[in-house]
């Protein structure tokens, strides 16, 4: 099969177009035939060898976890799938990823597709919403009337956190960008703050529930303004514990886990419309080193691989 794969960490040129051997499955995984893969941040710092003391993978590698796609061969202890079905995963990523024409995924991991999204919309949503969606009522266990701060309101997790915090019936802040407010205000966010313009301290106080997607003295910051015994959530760096002790507060750190049952929920808020994503670069896979290139330069809005496979 085609894939793009490393065979060494560095610069996005240590990316390369290559044939690799279509991945056999266990009994309890599903073979997808890998029509969309989105690139991601985390994606980048894998390739450059950010990561290799927590996430130690073996090279060749292939990257690339956020996938959507269609079912070509089922494992013989899985039921709730069959083949020619259009799914949708974060799959384990310690393993192989998408940027190929095939990958191997637990059933666990995987969900229908949302039936209004198409296969490069849907590749968008797992690993960002997911995040979102964990940080928000797993780890955090934000609740209806409580005010949530949201950093990096108009990004890939952001965007997804403000959408399930008004969902569950909180008031909802937004830090973000004076381009990205009509955005925002669209997505429900009852009060958006231009953090070029003002700090943010200096605006609110009495904050519930605090989203980090940003890190650095942004989260040290958010601590000035939430309540005693609020909790802030980052997805970025683990918060002090002797600053949250100060401050009186919860501070927690989500690490994003595949989930097919989490999955389908924001499926079905995305097919009722209540849920929306946003695509936006689009590449074939043989320009997944422009892809990593763009994110690198700081581009802003999803970048989706498409897979022209002709298997």
């Amino acid at each position: 099969m085609k894939a793009v794969r490393i065979h060494s960490y560095g610069e996005p040129d240590v990316l390369l177009d290559e044939d690799a051997v279509r991945p056999n499955i266990a009994a309890d995984e599903v073979l997808i035939r890998v029509q969309a893969a989105a690139v991601n941040p985390l994606d980048c710092k894998i390739r450059a060898g950010y990561l290799k003391g927590v996430m130690p993978h073996k090279l060749p590698l292939i990257l690339g976890w956020d996938v959507a796609g269609e079912i070509v061969e089922v494992g013989s202890q899985v039921s709730n799938f069959h083949i020619a079905d259009a799914v949708y995963a974060l799959a384990d990523m310690m393993r192989d990823g998408a940027y190929a024409e095939f990958i191997a995924v637990r059933a666990a991991d995987v969900a229908p597709k949302p039936t209004s999204l198409d296969p490069v919309q849907a590749a968008c949503v797992p690993m960002t919403g997911l995040t979102a969606w964990q940080a928000l009522f797993h780890t955090g266990k934000l609740s209806p009337g409580q005010t949530a701060l949201i950093h990096g309101a108009a990004g890939g997790v952001g965007s997804f956190a403000v959408q399930f915090a008004k969902l569950q019936g909180a008031q909802v802040i937004g830090t973000a960008s004076a381009k990205d407010r009509d955005y925002l205000l669209k997505l429900g966010v009852d009060q958006v703050i231009d953090y070029k313009a003002t700090p943010f301290e200096d605006l609110i106080e009495e904050i519930d529930f605090v989203l980090d997607t940003i890190g650095n003295d942004v989260q040290e910051r958010s601590l000035e303004v939430m309540k005693e015994k609020a909790t802030l959530v980052s997805t970025i760096s683990p918060p002090s514990r002797d600053a949250t002790a100060f401050y009186g507060v919860q501070g927690k750190m989500v690490m994003v886990h595949p989930s097919g049952t989490h999955l389908s929920e924001i499926g079905s808020l995305i097919d009722s419309g209540r849920v929306k994503a946003r695509v936006g670069t689009v590449l074939p896979l043989t320009q997944a080193r422009r892809a990593h290139e763009l994110i690198q330069s700081g581009t802003h809005g999803k970048i989706v691989l498409q897979v022209d496979n002709e298997c």
